[in-house]
Order: C-alpha cells, then sequence, then structure tokens
C-alpha cells in the first residue's frame, strides 16, 4: 500500500512537472499596433520604448509583444491586426488614434486596448485605456461635494468631445446649475462669457448705484463712493463655480474672459479637465488658483526620469500610459490563469499602475485619478 501511495504522489508530480514544463514553453502574445512610420512615427516609438521598460520590469519570457504599423489610418489597423489573428493574438494594444479604430470590429475575436480617452460610438471589441471625461469628471465631482459646490457652471466649447462631456455629466450625476456652450472664436467667446456672467447688468448695477450715492448728503458718502470706483461691477452672480471642459490657449482665454468680466477665481472656484501639469499654467497668476483632475504626479515625473535615462529621450503622456496598459493586461491574463480570453475585462477587477488606479468592469476602463491645484506656481495636490 505505501508503494502504492509513494508511486502516485510521484505520477501526480511528474504530471505536474510536465504541465509546468508545457506552460512555461507556450508565449502569451500581445500584439500592439501604433504608428511607426509617416508623420507620427515618434509616438509608435516612444510608446514601443516604454513597452520594453515593461516588460523588462515585469520579466517573464512568456509575454511576447508583436508591434505592427498603423500608418495612423483606419485600414492600415485593420490590416495588420488580421495579421496578429492569424498569428493567434486574441489581445491587442492601440490603435493611438480614435479614427483608426473604427473598422476594428470586423474581427470581433480579438480585444483592442485603444489609447483613446473616449468612450462613445467605439466598436464593441475595443476598449478605451485613456483618461476618459467620466473618470475626470467623477473626480470633480468628489471635490465638489468635500467643499460644498452645488451651483456649477459647466463650460463646454462647441467641439467632437462635447457629447463625452455631456455623457460624463449624466453618469456621474455630479450636481450642477447649468450647462453653457461657447465658441472659441474669440470675440463671440468673450460676448458669450459677457452675457453667462451678466456682465453689462452689473456694470450698469455700480453705475446706478455711484449715482444714487452722489444724490444723498451722508457723511461718509464719500468714502463709499470711493471704494465704489475702485470696483468694476456690483452685484452677485448665481453660481459658484465653473468646469472649464477645454485646454491650452482655449482655457487661457475662457479663464481670461472670466477674468474681465469680474468673475475672478477669488470669487469662484476654477475647475478644468486634465492638464496633465501643463507649465505654462504656472505663468498665469491672475487666473489662479486653478484646481484640475490628474494622474499621479509624482509618479509621472519619476517615469519620465527613468524614460530619459534609458534612452536619453523625451517621454510623454501616451508613453506613460503604454508602461501601464502592459502590466494591466499582464496582472489580468495572470488573474485568468493564464488564459487569454475575452472575459477578463469584462469581470469587475482593479489594477494598480503608474497612472493610479485602473477600474475594470464590463468592457470599461476608468481611472481612480488625484486632484491638483495650480496655485503660488506650484502644482498641488489635494487628494
Amino acid at each position: 500500500m505505501k508503494t502504492f501511495i509513494k508511486l502516485l504522489i510521484l505520477y501526480c508530480v511528474s504530471i505536474s512537472l510536465f504541465h509546468q514544463s508545457t506552460y512555461a514553453s507556450d508565449k502569451i502574445k500581445i500584439g500592439l499596433i501604433v504608428p511607426l512610420s509617416g508623420e507620427n512615427f515618434l509616438i509608435g516609438e516612444r510608446i514601443i520604448k516604454s513597452i520594453r521598460m515593461a516588460i523588462n520590469k515585469i520579466n517573464d519570457d512568456q509575454i511576447e509583444i508583436i508591434p505592427k504599423d498603423t500608418k495612423s489610418n483606419p485600414i492600415d489597423a485593420l490590416k495588420v491586426s488580421k495579421e496578429l489573428y492569424e498569428e493567434g493574438v486574441k489581445i491587442i494594444i492601440g490603435p493611438v488614434f480614435n479614427e483608426s479604430t473604427k473598422y476594428l470590429d470586423d474581427i470581433n475575436e480579438v480585444t483592442f486596448i485603444s489609447f483613446t480617452n473616449k468612450l462613445i460610438d467605439n466598436p464593441s471589441n475595443v476598449i478605451s485605456a485613456g483618461v476618459n471625461a467620466i473618470s475626470q469628471i467623477k473626480t470633480i465631482k468628489k471635490f465638489n461635494d468635500k467643499n460644498n459646490l452645488s451651483n456649477s457652471i459647466f463650460l463646454i466649447p462647441r467641439s467632437d468631445f462635447k457629447k463625452e462631456i455631456e455623457v460624463a455629466i449624466n453618469k456621474t450625476k455630479i450636481r450642477h446649475k447649468e450647462i453653457f456652450y461657447y465658441d472659441r472664436e474669440p470675440t463671440k467667446l468673450t460676448k458669450q462669457i459677457e452675457n453667462l456672467t451678466k456682465y453689462e447688468i452689473r456694470k450698469n448695477n455700480l453705475k446706478d448705484e455711484i449715482k444714487r450715492l452722489e444724490n444723498l448728503s451722508f457723511n461718509d458718502n464719500e468714502k463709499k463712493i470711493q471704494n465704489l470706483k475702485k470696483r468694476d461691477t456690483l452685484g452677485n452672480i448665481n453660481f459658484d463655480s465653473v468646469v472649464i471642459a477645454d485646454f491650452d490657449e482655449n482655457l487661457k482665454s475662457v479663464a481670461t474672459s472670466l477674468l474681465y468680466t469680474d468673475v475672478s477665481s477669488k470669487r469662484i472656484s476654477y475647475i478644468t479637465l486634465n492638464q496633465w501639469f501643463d507649465e505654462s499654467l504656472l505663468k498665469e497668476n491672475s487666473l489662479h488658483p486653478i484646481y484640475f483632475p490628474s494622474i499621479n504626479k509624482k509618479n509621472y515625473e519619476l517615469f519620465l526620469n527613468d524614460f530619459k535615462n534609458n534612452y536619453d529621450q523625451n517621454g510623454d503622456q501616451l508613453s506613460f500610459l503604454s508602461y501601464d496598459l502592459i502590466g494591466l493586461v499582464y496582472f489580468l491574463i495572470y488573474q485568468n490563469d493564464f488564459k487569454v480570453t475575452k472575459n477578463i475585462f469584462y469581470k469587475r477587477n482593479k489594477f494598480k499602475g503608474k497612472i493610479g488606479i485602473f477600474e475594470i468592469n464590463k468592457n470599461t476602463i476608468t481611472h481612480q485619478l488625484n486632484f491638483y491645484s495650480i496655485e503660488d506656481n506650484k502644482f498641488k495636490k489635494i487628494f
């Protein structure tokens, strides 16, 4: 009997070792479709270098990354994706541009983890991994709730991103007073902000009050009149914050128009979307403080430093995201006993990356973000 048990144990160990050996020899193939030629080739080059850094960190020979060139167009994106599928690839990281996703539902057996932050109208097999509007507005909601800001006005440009913001407002159920759409063209924008803030009415209120006091004969009238003359307008505004859904010079134009109409960031909270720590905003002292959700700044700076040390080249937002995406895919495959199936992005799960925490649920990725202010010539972390 003892001999039989020993033989049985030996058999089980042999079978286990055989499976481990076979399992270890199987490669987990992950496709990567990025621009490697044309005007955007540097984007693809940086992504590949970042992924190489991530693979070295994971240090698992089972993972095999197979890159292909999309040439920044949807037809080539579909073509190279079919090639990868024929090689046995079931998960592809990419493409970079949202436009390049539009034909990818032709190979529904493959799951794509796109770099885009757009969630609307994607093919059903494309999962957006960028920092999307829902993640950002969910973080703004947290800030507003902490500071009892319930009368926000959303300032949204008439642009392609408009619908993404509208859906995010609806899904997050953020408390707000109004949604206001504006044109980015400067002369139209200024007039629209004047109307929103009732600038002319408040300006006339000031003139009328000065005139009224000039007709009275109280002792301290002159002092009151002089104080009023230092002001631009008179009268309350009926909102406590603005969420400016814009970037770069367009963001500055909107904030400057608010300042011009005597609605400064000292009176209400200026909040905007993820600015990726745009250092040009540090110079806009008259607009401070400005608040925004974003990725983990410390980790981003560490990554950029590592990238520079490794390649003597500057990293960027997409290379930072790609570093995390390899870790995310590896984590989910590991959680699924190294089986590459479509449902690994369907189950509710979380992954802590350099950007922050990825939340995965029903083929959707959102991010738990940090929140920052721009003031005193610094980016300050709030939470």
